[in-house]
């Protein structure tokens, strides 16, 4: 198994790279049974999370992740984000549980903040 970290950084540079260009090219990293927490607002499903989800503008500060059940991952992303055309950045906290499958990863949980202060 590669290196955790090498894994989640992977994972998160995929991420918000695609959710940058064109975030409908998330879904395949969701299933009916993922669920994201927006600002504490619950979503669940495919199409409920992707249509919750912004185009913005991430800058990633920082990056940890742990190993979790079955393999999984646990990723936890601090950094700045800019909504629409805002030029005063925003800080925000985003975390995911990744599950493998067949040598990828999907998204149980993803839990994103925005950090005021």
């Amino acid at each position: 198994m590669a290196d955790l970290n090498t894994l989640a950084s992977q994972f998160v540079q995929y991420y918000y790279q695609v959710f940058q260009s064109d975030r409908s090219n998330l879904k395949p990293l969701y299933r009916d049974d993922s669920m994201l927490t927006f600002e504490g607002a619950p979503f669940k499903g495919v199409n409920d999370i992707i249509g919750k989800l912004t185009q913005v503008a991430h800058r990633i500060a920082t990056l940890d992740a742990q190993p979790s059940i079955n393999n999984g991952i646990i990723v936890m992303v601090t950094g700045e984000l800019l909504i629409d055309q805002e030029t005063n950045a925003t800080r925000f906290s985003q975390a995911f549980q990744l599950i493998p499958d067949s040598g990828n990863y999907w998204v149980l949980n993803d839990v994103f903040r925005l950090n005021y202060g």
